[in-house]
C-alpha cells in the first residue's frame, strides 16, 4: 500500500470512528433527550444561552482548536509516520472519549467547569490544585494566543507586534465580558469560512498530487508523492528525541488534550438537549483530527523526510515559516494568504474562549453571580491586567511545560471520567484504559526528563508504571462512594 491509500484510509478510519465509536460513547452515557439542560434550566441570556447546534460546533471546533493540530502536528511528525498513527487513534479512543464524556459531565452538572468536576470526584485537594492549574493554564494560553498570530500577522502587514498584540487583546476583553452570543455567536461563523478555505486547500492538493500531470496548468498540482516513507515503528527525530514519551506530550491538539476540558463547560452551557453532546463534542475533536492528520501529511509529503522537516524548522525557525513554505508552495501567493489567515484565526479563537472560561472559573470559586455586567468587569479588568503583564514576559522556560501539564490535565480528566461511569456501574475502561496510558506518559517524562527529575530511562519507567497501578486502585476505590444523586442539571 502507497502513502496515498494510507492518507486516504486514515481520513476514512477518522470519519468511522466518529459514527461507530462515537455511537459506543452515547450508549454508555445515556444521554437523555428529555432532561433539561443548564441553557433551559438556568438561562441567563450571559452564559447560559441556547444556541443552535451548528453554532454551538463551530464555536467548540474554534476554542479547542489553537496552534496545536497544527503547529503540534508539524513537530510531531519529526518522530516520523507513527505520529499519524497516533493522531488518528489516539483522537478516536483518547481524544473523543476525553472531549465527550468530560463535556457531558459539565452538562449534567449545571455546566460546572473543569476544576468542580474534578474537586467532586477527585477529591477536594484536587479541585483546589486544578483550580489554580487552569487559572495559570488558560491565562498562558490566552497570552500565547495573542503573541503567536500577532508575530505572524506583523510581517503581513506592516504594523508591530506590540500594536497587534493590543488589538487582539481588546478584541478579548469583548469576548470575554460581553454575552456569548454577541461576539462569539456572531464571528465565529465568518472565522469558520477561513478555517473551512485553509483545510480544504491544503487537502484538495494532496487528493488531486496522484494526477498532477493530467491537471489543467492553471491549477498547480505539484508532483509530490503522497508521504513517500511510511516507516511506522521507528523513531525518526533527526535530534534522537526519544518517540515514547515525548512524541505524546509533542502531538495533544489533534489527538488528547487537557486543555479541551477547560474549554467544554462554555458550550455545556449553551446545549439545547443532551442529544447534541456527541456532534458538538465528539464532532469538534474528530474534526480537529483531521485537521491535524491533514498537516502532518501535508508537511512529510512537502519534505520528503522528517530529517528535511528539522532542517527547516531548526535553530529556532517557527513551525509558521514551514507551514507558510508549503501553502505558497502549493497554493500560490493568494492561497498562502488565504492558509495564514486560518492559522492566525484559530489561534485568536481559541485565546479569547481561554479568557472567557478564566472567568468563569474565578467567578465560580467565589460564587459571583455573572448575570450583571459589573460583576463580569470587577473578574475581567484584573485578569486582563495580569494577561498583559505576562505577555510581556520571557516566559518560555514556563512554555516548555506547558505540554507536559497539558497532559496531566487531560490523564486527570479522563480518570475523573472513569470514577464518574464506574460509579454508574457503567463501563469504566472505556476511560480508564486511555487515562492510564497518558498516567505513563506524563510520568515517564516527569522522571526521565533531564529538564525534571533525570531518574534515567529504564529507573523512570518502572516508577512510572508503578504509580499509574496506584493511581488505578486509588481511583476505583474512591468511584464506590459515589452516587446518581450527585447529578444536579
Amino acid at each position: 500500500m502507497n502513502g496515498y491509500c494510507y492518507f486516504i484510509l486514515g481520513m476514512l478510519v477518522l470519519a468511522a470512528g466518529y459514527f461507530t465509536y462515537g455511537r459506543v460513547l452515547e450508549r454508555i452515557f445515556q444521554p437523555d433527550s428529555e432532561r433539561r439542560t443548564p441553557a433551559v434550566a438556568y438561562t441567563d441570556g450571559v452564559d447560559y444561552v441556547v444556541m443552535p447546534r451548528w453554532r454551538i460546533f463551530l464555536i467548540q471546533l474554534l476554542n479547542i482548536a489553537g496552534l496545536g493540530p497544527i503547529f503540534g502536528a508539524v513537530m510531531g511528525v519529526l518522530y516520523g509516520p507513527a505520529a499519524l498513527l497516533w493522531i488518528v487513534f489516539g483522537c478516536i479512543f483518547g481524544g473523543m472519549v476525553h472531549d465527550y464524556f468530560s463535556g457531558m459531565i459539565s452538562l449534567r452538572h449545571k455546566g460546572e467547569n473543569l476544576p468542580e468536576i474534578l474537586g467532586r470526584y477527585l477529591g477536594s485537594q484536587a479541585q483546589w490544585i486544578s483550580r489554580a492549574a487552569c487559572i495559570v493554564f488558560s491565562v498562558l494560553g490566552g497570552v500565547v494566543f495573542a503573541v503567536g498570530p500577532a508575530a505572524i500577522l506583523a510581517p503581513m502587514t506592516g504594523w508591530n507586534v506590540s500594536t497587534w498584540v493590543w488589538i487582539i487583546f481588546g478584541y478579548y476583553f469583548l469576548a470575554t465580558i460581553l454575552p456569548i452570543q454577541a461576539i462569539m455567536g456572531r464571528v465565529y461563523p465568518l472565522f469558520s469560512v477561513a478555517l473551512i478555505i485553509m483545510v480544504a486547500g491544503i487537502l484538495g492538493v494532496m487528493l488531486l498530487m496522484p494526477f498532477a500531470e493530467s491537471m489543467p496548468y492553471w491549477m498547480h498540482i505539484p508532483r509530490m508523492e503522497v508521504l513517500p516513507d511510511m516507516d511506522f515503528f521507528h523513531n525518526l527525530h533527526p535530534a534522537d528525541f526519544p518517540l515514547f514519551p515525548v512524541m505524546f506530550i509533542t502531538i495533544a491538539c489533534g489527538a488528547v488534550s487537557g486543555f479541551h476540558a477547560t474549554q467544554s463547560p462554555l458550550m455545556a452551557r449553551c446545549l439545547k438537549t443532551e442529544k447534541e453532546g456527541l456532534p458538538v463534542f465528539g464532532g469538534a475533536m474528530i474534526t480537529e483530527g483531521v485537521i491535524a492528520f491533514i498537516w502532518a501529511a501535508a508537511a512529510l509529503t512537502f519534505y520528503g523526510s522528517p530529517e528535511a522537516l528539522g532542517i527547516a524548522t531548526a535553530n529556532g525557525k517557527a513551525p509558521a515559516l514551514a507551514i507558510q513554505m508549503i501553502s505558497e508552495s502549493w497554493m500560490g501567493h493568494a492561497g498562502s494568504i488565504l492558509v495564514m489567515i486560518g492559522v492566525v484565526i484559530l489561534p485568536i479563537s481559541t485565546g479569547d474562549g481561554a479568557l472567557r472560561v478564566t472567568r468563569l472559573m474565578i467567578a465560580d470559586c467565589f460564587k459571583l453571580n455573572q448575570e450583571q455586567l459589573s460583576r463580569r468587569l470587577m473578574i475581567a479588568i484584573p485578569l486582563f491586567a495580569v494577561a498583559i503583564a505576562v505577555s510581556s514576559m520571557d516566559y518560555n522556560i514556563i512554555w516548555q511545560y506547558f505540554g507536559w501539564a497539558n497532559q496531566l490535565l487531560a490523564a486527570s480528566t479522563l480518570w475523573a471520567v472513569s470514577i464518574y461511569l464506574r460509579s454508574k456501574t457503567r463501563c469504566c475502561w472505556i476511560a480508564a484504559v486511555p487515562a492510564a496510558f497518558l498516567s505513563l506518559v506524563v510520568f515517564q517524562y516527569l522522571f526521565s526528563s533531564p529538564e525534571m527529575c533525570g531518574f534515567g530511562y529504564e529507573a523512570s519507567l518502572i516508577a512510572s508504571v508503578v504509580a499509574v497501578v496506584v493511581i488505578g486502585v486509588l481511583c476505583l476505590f474512591r468511584s464506590s462512594g459515589l452516587r446518581e444523586s450527585e447529578e444536579i442539571a
